[in-house]
């Protein structure tokens, strides 16, 4: 028996080739016959296995019995048959099989076998710093969370004197589409870099109906200096000399390249950098993301900008934050625009909430729904625990609600006339694409044929596999699920699968796209993308949850290419517990896995997954000297909403440290959604069994000399 104890655990990296596994260590633990392990082992097909095509030399030796230097079929075949034979072995004394513990050590190593498939094997070639240096998103203007710099509200109706002598208030440029303020200075050195910048744009805006106002906050600066700068870049536009700091003050700037976008109605679209060419302590030959054009052109279709919120390196402005009207909040001035902000884009005609909050009749009937829902802080959906006063916020897609729009919100809907307002001071309304939201795709996915989705009960997790028709690689910057009935489906897990390759456990070890409801699309930066092989077959896993009627659904994805190879591609790991045992009616049942980090990782993003006993989880960096640092918390997870957490900046994970998972799960007849808490739980696919995955989403260096075709 030592023997083999030993064998099995040296096999993980020949099981590698496995055509199927099974992750509970209970059930049938390995599938396929030596043939097919030693076919996929033999990499160069010529019917031996060298060192190079099995580097671990321990393993090795194991299976090269004669010592010769190479591994052919027979000896591969004679191993593997006495791993096997000793699985149904009788123990020695009883009569009893080991097949138990055989099963068991066999789980272990199925994990094992997952844990290496989705992880990062040796060190990149250059070392985190430099790696992280080439990341375009990380020069440059940093996201905001919208809602706490005002984004969504409507702006005082300020009144300022331009260069020329002339007084104007905002309401007068009511006849474009949009105005946008732009603050500048002679003296500040970002400033006076993006001076040409906006020059330029100014005729670009202009053509799309929207103007340009520059402000210069400085009463110090001297008008001889700014009227040269207006002649020397030619500017047409209203230049105001913000002495008393009234435009400063009303918008809430921070600095003197900060760019406000105002719509005709007066509601904050956009502020931030006007893009991400300029810094403090950088230079680049050409922008990379054009912040203001892109809010621009989401506000002219009705839809909100991509990204909202952004800071705006330049000279500091010393300016108090903007002090808020004290008047009663109405719905048409202040409540429509924070739905708009933060609920409209689910809840509206045709979107994935079960009714709109788009119209005052529509919110004033759930008038009490929405007060439980924030009050609860249930809704807008964001499990996250509150970043401490005076951190920064690591988050770049932080939905909840601001304190300000949550104090607003809470206000009108326990007054006792919950005031409408006046309705010209009401947003413009948003606008939904019917089709893809993230533009015209290169390649739609369609299930073969539509799943039955019965009226009520539950379903188990319905499994669907299509082939690809590509001739060769491609890159995808950017997919979008879509189903034809959303209202049926809770998430969608899409794996891709290589031609040829055996076929993998779908969700368990990693994922290639992801659906959960208000999250069903992913465009990467530029330089990022996934790689979809050749000849590629694609896994949907669906869970469907029946809403009261009969329908079908035939779902669909959408990819974008890239337009040239990518410099960094994108994966996703796990780190799993499927060694689950949750007793009968414990309420605060405590799981915990971990995985050891083998090289540097840039980590972009983390998502949790557990079924509906899941009560909490949470992320831990243990360093290489022993420290901990939590690097997300869920303290209450809800099964609904199994959100991606994006960060704003990668997280180097250094090698020698470990990613550790502490999940907490209610298996106690107090939680609702318990299928059965008389029950010990283990893991399982469907709902009514339990998982633990904590998902890592990261990115890794490509190598020049292997990049793939994207025309």
């Amino acid at each position: 028996m030592k023997k083999i104890t030993v064998f099995l655990t040296g096999s993980v990296a020949l099981f590698l080739a496995l055509p199927s596994h099974h992750s509970h260590a209970d059930g049938p633990p390995l599938k396929g016959t030596a043939g097919e392990i030693f076919k996929r082992a033999d990499k160069n097909g010529d019917g031996k296995v060298t060192p190079e095509e099995l580097p671990d030399a321990e393993l090795f030796a194991k299976f090269d019995t004669n010592q010769d230097g190479v591994i052919t079929f027979d000896e591969a075949k004679l191993v593997l048959e006495a791993m096997f034979a000793e699985r149904k072995r009788p123990a020695a004394g009883n009569g009893a099989t080991a097949d138990g513990p055989l099963r068991r050590k066999l789980g272990d190593i199925v994990q094992k076998l997952i844990e290496k498939r989705t992880w990062p094997q040796t060190a990149p070639a250059t070392p985190p710093a430099a790696t992280l240096a080439e990341k375009p998103v990380l020069i440059g203007a940093k996201p905001i969370k919208p809602g706490d710099v005002g984004v969504g509200r409507q702006v005082p109706d300020v009144a300022f004197k331009t260069l020329d002598g002339k007084t104007h208030q905002l309401s007068e440029w009511s006849g474009q589409r949009a105005v946008a303020f732009a603050f500048t200075s002679t003296t500040c050195p970002v400033s006076k870099r993006y001076a040409p910048s906006l020059a330029r744009i100014e005729k670009e805006l202009a053509s799309r109906d929207v103007a340009l106002v520059l402000v210069n906050p400085f009463a110090s600066e001297k008008a001889e200096d700014v009227a040269a700068q207006v002649k020397d870049l030619g500017f047409t536009s209203p230049y105001v000399i913000d002495a008393d700091k009234a435009v400063a003050t009303a918008l809430g700037a921070r600095t003197t390249t900060e760019v406000f976008l105002v719509d005709a109605k007066r509601t904050l679209i956009y502020r931030g950098a006007l893009d991400d060419q300029y810094g403090v302590t950088y230079n680049l030959d050409a922008p990379r993301e054009n912040y203001l054009l892109d809010a621009v052109n989401a506000m002219l279709t009705g839809a909100r900008p991509k990204v909202a919120a952004t800071d705006a390196p330049g000279c500091e402005l010393d300016i108090p934050a903007a002090k808020t009207a004290a008047t009663p909040v109405t719905y048409h001035r202040d409540v429509a625009r924070i739905l708009q902000q933060n609920c409209v884009q689910c809840h509206h005609d045709k979107g994935i909430a079960p009714f709109v909050l788009d119209d005052l009749s529509g919110v004033t009937d759930r008038a009490k729904t929405i007060r439980r829902v924030v009050e609860g802080r249930t809704m807008p959906p964001w499990s996250a625990a509150p970043i401490p006063e005076g951190q920064p916020n690591p988050w770049a897609n932080d939905h909840s609600l601001s304190a300000r729009d949550q104090a607003d919100l809470l206000a009108w809907l326990n007054s006792s006339d919950r005031p409408p307002g006046n309705l010209a001071d009401a947003p413009a309304p948003l606008r939904f694409s019917s089709e893809w939201s993230i533009g015209k795709p290169d390649l739609v996915v369609q299930l073969k044929k539509p799943f039955a989705i019965k009226a009520e009960g539950v379903m188990p997790y319905q499994m669907a596999l299509v082939e690809t028709t590509l001739t060769e690689d491609k890159w995808v910057q950017a997919y979008e699920i879509m189903p034809t009935a959303r209202e049926v489906v809770h998430h969608v897990i899409v794996n891709v699968h290589e031609k040829g390759a055996p076929m993998r456990k779908i969700g368990e070890d990693g994922y290639w796209a992801a659906y959960v409801p208000g999250n069903s699309a992913r465009i990467y930066p530029d330089g990022f993308a996934r790689k979809l092989p050749a000849g590629a077959t694609i896994s949907f896993q669906i869970h469907y949850t029946p809403k009261g009627k009969a329908t079908e659904d035939q779902l669909r994805m959408a990819l974008i290419f890239a337009k040239e190879p990518p410099r960094f591609a994108m994966h996703t790991a796990a780190v799993i517990n499927h060694k689950l045992s949750i007793p009968p009616g414990e309420a605060n049942h405590i799981e915990v896995g971990q995985r050891p980090v083998p090289t540097d990782m840039n980590v972009t993003a983390f998502v949790a997954h557990m079924h509906v006993r899941g009560k909490a989880f949470r992320y831990e960096l243990i360093s290489a000297d022993g420290k901990s640092e939590t690097l997300l918390d869920i303290p209450h997870y809800d099964f609904n909403w199994q959100l991606r957490y994006e960060l704003k900046e990668p997280r180097v994970i250094p090698r020698g440290s470990t990613l550790k998972i502490t999940a907490v799960y209610d298996n106690s007849a107090a939680n609702k959604a318990n299928p059965d808490p008389n029950k010990t739980v283990r893991w399982g696919q469907q709902t009514y069994d339990e998982m633990m995955i904590g998902y890592i989403e990261y990115f890794t260096p490509m190598p020049a000399a292997k990049t793939i075709s994207v025309r």
